[in-house]
């Protein structure tokens, strides 16, 4: 199934609800569909002021954006694709997201340098490529303390020595979980 090159996903809910967000055609890319949004914002609770957000892979930037409409203080969006990360800077713009970093680069390597705390982060990354595996052993160390973790994935996570599935669902083949470190 091809997509047009002017692809939009919707805002649910904040400041800038229903606005909508452009983004490319680009392999792998898949924006977070609106009901699981719902799911995950209700879970993390339906404002998130004062916290600090990282999207990881962010793709769309929905999640990113949806925190910052929703009263995030500020949100740091990693994309390593070219095309996507444009899209996000321009949709950056056009919100006039002032709080929204938007940064070009691999999401492993930012993890490897990062030195902030994040209070909620979202990862998403491409499927069927192992990354996870790689992603939340670096994620640990940017999370602050009580922060929480939004996964999405082609599989279920469960609990392990470093991760409690705080929350999960699914909706068609995507999987869904909020984590929280474990104790």
């Amino acid at each position: 199934m091809s997509r047009k090159a002017n692809n939009t996903v919707r805002i649910n809910a904040g400041d800038w609800r229903s606005r909508l967000l452009k983004f490319p055609d680009v392999d792998g890319l898949r924006p977070t569909p609106d009901r699981v949004r719902q799911t995950v914002f209700n879970w993390l609770g339906q404002t998130l002021h004062g916290l600090s957000c990282l999207d990881l892979f962010a793709g769309t930037g929905v999640m990113g954006f949806e925190a910052l409409s929703r009263g995030a203080t500020q949100v740091v969006l990693i994309e390593k694709s070219r095309a996507a990360y444009q899209a996000l800077v321009d949709n950056k713009t056009t919100l006039k997201a002032t709080n929204a970093q938007v940064l070009n680069v691999d999401a492993l390597q930012f993890l490897k340098q990062n030195q902030q705390k994040f209070d909620v982060i979202f990862a998403d990354p491409p499927y069927h490529q192992g990354l996870l595996d790689q992603v939340l052993p670096l994620i640990k160390t940017a999370l602050s303390e009580d922060g929480l973790v939004y996964v999405e994935a082609e599989f279920a996570l469960t609990d392990n020595a470093d991760w409690q599935v705080y929350k999960s669902g699914k909706a068609g083949n995507v999987f869904y979980h909020l984590l929280k470190t474990a104790t």
